[in-house]
């Protein structure tokens, strides 16, 4: 990328103000003092750079945008957890990018999950940058839904900041059911089966489950007198209870 050379002749104040200027010019300061970097760690900022061209300047915007809204996303339900990282550290392994463009990725990771700006003001960074390329807006939105589902459930505060970056994208209600199913449809169904959602607490769904064990085992309906037809309903019901409280359960980890 032949906008990350001009960033490290101090370039970076010239080119982004605002939230995306601040947490950039945090991460290359990181890369500035790191040694393993290969770089001399002397203050760069005042030393003056090669002007970015229109296409550069798209180019960096989208690369900063994309791993703040990454960073902001894997901490909006509170805490960063390990299966988040390691879908963001393949992403970022996936690129063909030299190992300094790879660590400014990840330091605008860090820098940006901790920052206290919102979500939204990268994704409309982002969205005025390649707003004319929906196909990568979408492939874009489909990872931030992949780190979402790292830990097997949707939490409340990051599907309200996928609702919100849909609205930036201008991305269609259809658009967002599909990709949501792509990774929370199953799962959902286990919770239905449960009487439940992913909101419930671990004590809610254990309560529910041994309720509907109790209902719908077949020594009880056999006690019952009821049809043969139903008891054979009753018995697919019971193992379809079980499976989903498995499946929650291994999610859940308890």
């Amino acid at each position: 990328m032949g906008w990350f050379g001009k960033l490290t002749f101090g370039t970076l104040g010239l080119l982004f103000g605002g939230p995306l200027g601040a947490v950039a010019g945090a991460a290359l300061g990181h890369m500035l003092v790191d040694k393993k970097t290969g770089y001399s760690g002397r203050d760069t900022r005042s030393i003056p750079g090669p002007e970015f061209g229109q296409a550069e300047r798209a180019q960096a915007t989208y690369f900063i945008s994309l791993f703040s809204i990454l960073g902001k996303m894997s901490k909006i339900d509170g805490v960063v957890t390990k299966d988040e990282i390691v879908v963001v550290q393949n992403f970022i392994n996936s690129l063909p990018m030299d190992a300094r463009e790879k660590d400014f990725a990840r330091q605008i990771f860090n820098q940006a999950k901790d920052s206290p700006y919102a979500i939204e003001e990268f994704a409309s960074q982002l969205y005025q940058a390649i707003y004319n390329q929906p196909a990568l807006l979408v492939s874009f939105y489909d990872l931030l839904f992949k780190i979402a589902a790292a830990d097997g459930k949707l939490h409340p505060a990051e599907e309200t900041a996928l609702k919100g970056i849909q609205s930036i994208f201008r991305l269609s209600d259809r658009q967002y059911d599909d990709i949501k199913a792509v990774y929370f449809r199953e799962l959902d169904k286990h919770y239905k089966m449960l009487n439940c959602t992913p909101e419930s607490t671990n004590e809610d769904i254990k309560s529910n489950y041994k309720k509907l064990v109790k209902d719908f085992h077949p020594d009880k309906i056999i006690s019952k007198g009821l049809p043969e037809e139903f008891i054979d309903f009753a018995e697919n019901r019971f193992r379809e209870i079980q499976e989903s409280y498995e499946k929650i359960r291994k999610e859940r980890n308890f």
